[in-house]
């Protein structure tokens, strides 16, 4: 797997005059390596591929990453990369500019022989198309975020907290087989509801409300992200209707993506329908974003992303409708594109919920 996703960062720098590459930055680590200790880094040239870490992880860096030279610093990491970069007659060492600090940045100015290119992206494209190993692991997130959401249904009742709600989503995510979860765990109810990151609080579920639950895991190091709305009693005429717009414009966009379709395209079949409804105003972010490693990567569905989506993307699709004082929908699913259009790798049913 390593050397394979390695071969084709190598054809980028190819490409791009990259002699020498520097990565650091976690996600881009664990996904050329497999390693997923918390103190590392991955020197790439044209013919090598380094693994650096320090005494607590080289068993773990030995078994996660076999493909990979393993060495153990015994001093600043910048010292062994100057060192390395010598040996392999590096013209240049690009490296990735969100993650080097500039102290760091200034440490390796002193010792590195080689110009520094600072450079921001270049393996982040690469893990927007996923492999099948990959698809496999999410969809298994997906799975674990389902069974949760149908266990939830059974435990929310009237005088329930939304931090009681969301801690339950946790822990039953985790006893099937979840590292952690995706992000913090939002329960927005009521007027809540309206806010499209509501973080859980010790509000009581009451009857006639709505209650968002966007919640996801981590499995084997991919993540899934999923939001339902259900209703707690009969809720009013108006939000049966907002309901109703964002699970229209949620199936649009559904039947709509298909390769070749950019991220803007994309966006407005949810955006344009909502707001020939009246409510483009209360859809305030983007209708969906790549995931993988992280719950927030490319490829992007928003207004300003001219990427055609392609085969193998993994996607969330996530209308929504906020209104202040009064309350809010999403609904999303985790979508992979496929040769001639979509699959939904979240199954939970959409239909308005009435409990």
């Amino acid at each position: 797997m390593g050397l394979l996703r390695v071969d084709r960062l190598r054809e980028l720098m190819r490409t791009t005059d990259i002699s020498a590459f520097l990565v650091t930055n976690r996600y881009n680590l664990r996904y050329l390596t497999g390693f997923s200790g918390s103190a590392g880094a991955a020197l790439i040239t044209a013919d090598a591929a380094f693994l650096l870490t320090d005494f607590r992880y080289v068993d773990q860096a030995r078994s996660q990453a076999a493909e990979f030279d393993i060495i153990q610093r015994q001093g600043p990491m910048e010292e062994l990369i100057a060192e390395l970069l010598s040996k392999e007659h590096a013209e240049n060492l690009a490296f990735e500019e969100e993650t080097v600090t500039f102290k760091e940045y200034l440490e390796l100015e002193a010792l590195v022989e080689q110009d520094l290119l600072p450079v921001s992206g270049l393996v982040e494209t690469l893990r927007e198309v996923k492999d099948t190993a990959e698809i496999k692991t999410i969809k298994k997130a997906c799975a674990i975020a389902d069974a949760a959401f149908e266990h939830i249904l059974t435990c929310i009742r009237p005088g329930m907290t939304e931090r009681q709600i969301a801690n339950e989503l946790d822990f039953y995510m985790r006893s099937m087989g979840a590292s952690g979860v995706s992000f913090e765990t939002i329960v927005a109810s009521g007027e809540r509801s309206a806010l499209p990151h509501g973080v859980a609080t010790d509000k009581e579920i009451a009857v006639g409300e709505f209650v968002t639950l966007d919640f996801g895991c981590y499995y084997d190091g991919y993540v899934s992200d999923i939001t339902r709305t259900i209703a707690i009693g009969e809720p009013s005429d108006q939000l049966k209707d907002i309901y109703q717009i964002v699970f229209d414009a949620q199936q649009q966009v559904m039947s709509a993506a298909r390769p070749g379709m950019t991220g803007k395209e994309l966006d407005a079949v949810a955006r344009d329908y909502i707001t020939q409804k009246g409510y483009g105003e209360a859809f305030g972010h983007t209708t969906g974003h790549g995931i993988g490693l992280e719950v927030h990567e490319g490829p992007h569905v928003s207004a300003i992303s001219d990427v055609p989506l392609v085969a193998n993307n993994i996607i969330t699709n996530e209308p929504g409708i906020y209104l202040s004082g009064i309350g809010g929908v999403r609904i999303e699913d985790d979508l992979l594109i496929t040769e001639n259009g979509v699959e939904s790798l979240t199954q939970s049913p959409k239909e308005l919920i009435i409990l």
